[in-house]
């Protein structure tokens, strides 16, 4: 995002440059019609509160636009929680225990290289994740500066429509009046209930990503996206790992139930465990771990206790939207605590709006990204509009798991007469050239028209080749449309290529 972001500078720049020779050369230039009136003496354009994804691409994106902007975090760093806690550290985590997991098991020996006295240093390894991490904060920071947001540290409540209040670690307080107010809050970890979190024992997703060693046994609460990324860079690490789940799947909500059963069967062979529709009662913290109770969600007979040395928490996240001070100028949360907004994430308070995790829609930090920009162009009289189901989902093990539209279950809830296209990692050339054949691509078409409704793949790099299937639905395109498109060989995206031929014409052309 922070590449966009300089790019967005990049054109601005060339459009003001390209005003500046119309005018030197008397030629007609566009006219930018604005509805926003610019702000007066001592007040603001715009108080963006959190500096998370949407947050701080929200700010940039306004200063941009010309409006003067004040960013307020409650944390020492930019970046809010995929920066810091989330995305960003979780993923050099993965990369760096999958390349650990290969030199150390079988996978180098396979592939003819064989090393001996291979170690995990794993202080270096969260060293280089925090270098990761420190460089992108740093980063918004640096783009604040050029783009001339100003940054306050405190915690933003709202104590008036057009007045923001920051309380400071020094316990004093800075008043903004502002014209705008963006609600950028982010979401938080989801508590268990009646289970303490520590970070030393009993840990969130915050905790491990920080284990200063890694543990003999691993139990985890949920199997969603959280749950089997950490479990996978842990396992890797050399724990034995299990994760107990309440839902009869792994992978979250959202998922395709064919994608997610061969999800399952590939992390088992890796080494991972899984307890489906179970469900936790209770934990209890012991001299040396933590013993989990657990029974069947189905029969409540049928119990049983797990022993670890680490228990990890991870059964979502919830809207951030604490001490905010929404009750004071009468903005309402919906029944799962989030703001409620309009299509052009307005409240009910027409200069107070709110993008992100703390609203409706997927908790993914892109959608925020989106949303943020979008947003602050609507307060300039720009269009709104986004579409939540050509948002794209990745779960970012190995290999990959991405989706985006919509699932087999979701077509026949509604109804729609579907066609579905699959083409398997296995006859792929480059994925058996590379000995990564586990997984497969499936797509979904319109039976009568042929537009592409939903696409699913397990493979190396999906979360890259998912963003052809996005701007794919973005523009209405058939199945029959990507089948025609030339794509490079061999490569795995021509696996993407073939399940959309066998959607349209029936079978694919084996690579």
């Amino acid at each position: 995002m922070l590449s966009l972001v300089r790019r967005s500078c990049r054109v601005n720049n060339r459009l003001q440059e390209s005003l500046r020779l119309c005018r030197s050369r008397n030629l007609p230039s566009v006219r930018v019609v604005s509805s926003r009136n610019y702000s007066t003496e001592g007040e603001v354009d715009l108080v963006v509160i959190g500096s998370g994804p949407g947050g701080y691409v929200a700010a940039i994106k306004a200063a941009q636009l010309g409006m003067k902007t004040v960013s307020v975090e409650k944390n020492m760093s930019l970046g809010g929680t995929c920066l810091n806690v989330g995305c960003i550290p979780s993923k050099a985590l993965l990369n760096n225990s999958h390349l650990y997991h290969q030199a150390s098991g079988a996978d180098f020996k396979n592939r003819g290289i064989e090393m001996s006295g291979v170690t995990l240093n794993l202080d270096q390894m969260m060293s280089q994740k925090e270098n990761a991490v420190k460089a992108l904060t740093n980063g918004i920071a640096h783009l604040f500066k050029q783009n001339k947001v100003t940054q306050v540290h405190g915690r933003g409540t709202i104590t008036d429509t057009n007045e923001v209040t920051v309380y400071k670690d020094d316990l004093s307080t800075e008043v903004i009046k502002t014209k705008n107010i963006l609600i950028a809050t982010g979401s938080e970890v989801t508590p268990f209930p009646g289970i303490e979190i520590d970070e030393k024992h009993i840990i969130s997703s915050t905790g491990a990503l920080s284990l200063s060693t890694v543990p003999k046994n691993l139990v985890l609460i949920g199997a969603g996206v959280i749950g089997v990324e950490l479990g996978s860079v842990w396992s890797r690490l050399g724990a034995n790992v299990t994760a107990v789940e309440f839902l009869g799947h792994i992978g979250g909500i959202g998922i395709d139930m064919e994608i997610s059963k061969n999800f399952q069967r590939i992390l088992q062979k890796q080494g991972m465990k899984f307890k489906l529709n179970t469900k936790v009662t209770g934990a209890e913290r012991t001299s040396d771990g933590v013993v989990v109770s657990v029974e069947s969600a189905k029969d409540g007979s049928k119990k049983e206790e797990l022993e670890a040395d680490v228990l990890l928490v991870c059964i979502g996240r919830r809207p951030y939207t604490t001490r905010l001070g929404l009750e004071k100028v009468g903005i309402p949360l919906d029944s799962r605590g989030r703001v409620v907004v309009n299509e052009k994430f307005q409240t009910n308070v027409p200069n107070i709006y709110a993008i992100g995790d703390c609203i409706h829609g997927p908790m993914l930090a892109h959608k925020a990204e989106d949303e943020g920009i979008i947003c602050v162009e609507g307060m300039n009289g720009g269009a709104v509009h986004i579409d939540y189901n050509c948002v794209p989902n990745v779960v970012y093990t190995h290999p990959e798991v991405a989706w985006v539209g919509k699932t087999e279950e979701m077509l026949k809830e509604e109804g729609v007469e579907y066609k579905v296209g699959k083409f398997p990692m296995s006859a792929n050339s480059r994925a058996r050239t590379n000995a990564e054949i586990d997984g497969m691509v499936k797509v979904l078409g319109d039976k009568e028209t042929d537009r592409l409704l939903g696409v699913h793949m397990i493979c190396p790099g999906a979360g890259e080749l998912i963003n052809e299937a996005a701007l794919a639905m973005e523009y209405g395109a058939s199945c029959e449309d990507i089948a025609r498109v030339c794509h490079a060989h061999p490569t795995v995206s021509e696996a993407f290529r073939e399940a959309n031929l066998a959607a349209y014409a029936g079978k694919a052309i084996n690579f």
